[in-house]
């Protein structure tokens, strides 16, 4: 039966956006738990409460659910970058959001971000796409912001926001790893000093570009 589910024996029928929901939440938990290869189309249908026919009604394949959780948590992560860079015109303040948007990706909804970072299915070329996409992008909201604010080239730019965005990454996937032995904004706060004082040494665009660069404005902050 199209979009129903055995409840107490009697069944429950879905909206199809809802059903849909529901099976990708399945899903996620399969893949977090198994990882790609290991998981089972049985698996997920288990887990949602679904037969398999009702399933595959709403994806074809493995594949189909895995690059559908992507696409969505992938979305995600560059829309907390791109919030993060337009949440202030404060220097400092931007960094320490970038950091933060990148703990927020690691710390919520169901270990998600290891679908994003530690996949066992990199080698395909739509989950590679997809991943390239999602730091591509991130690289270059960052990458904008930073043109915006000093005088550096693209290139100059992009290779700092890539500096940022790779502490922020490996930083948050290492304290979650080592099971939050510093507290949250204590680490966001750590690592968003230690990028702020290199990128502080740039100067702003609409400041003159001396031999030795000046240090940004502590717009409302002091340089910690």
């Amino acid at each position: 039966m199209t979009g129903v589910t055995q409840t107490d024996g009697r069944p429950t029928r879905l909206p199809r956006s809802a059903r849909r929901k529901q099976l990708l939440a399945a899903a996620q938990e399969v893949f977090v738990a198994q990882g790609y290869h290991a998981a089972a189309m049985d698996d997920i249908a288990e887990r949602a409460g679904v037969s398999k026919p009702v399933l595959y009604q709403h994806f074809p394949g493995k594949l189909d659910l895995y690059l559908a959780l992507l696409d969505t948590h992938c979305d995600a992560l560059v829309e907390k970058v791109r919030a993060a860079m337009a949440s202030t015109t404060d220097n400092k303040t931007r960094v320490d959001a970038a950091m933060r948007a990148y703990f927020d990706f690691v710390d919520g909804n169901g270990e998600a971000f290891r679908l994003v970072f530690e996949s066992d299915l990199r080698n395909d070329p739509a989950v590679r796409e997809r991943m390239a996409r999602a730091e591509r992008s991130c690289i270059e909201a960052i990458t904008e912001t930073i043109m915006a604010d000093t005088g550096v080239s693209r290139q100059r730019a992009e290779l700092l926001a890539v500096g940022l965005t790779g502490a922020a990454e490996v930083g948050a996937r290492f304290w979650l790893a080592s099971g939050r032995t510093i507290p949250k904004e204590e680490a966001i706060s750590l690592l968003a000093t230690l990028a702020w004082r290199g990128i502080a040494s740039f100067p702003l665009q609409s400041e003159p570009s001396p031999t030795h660069p000046a240090p940004l404005p502590q717009t409302g902050h002091e340089a910690s």
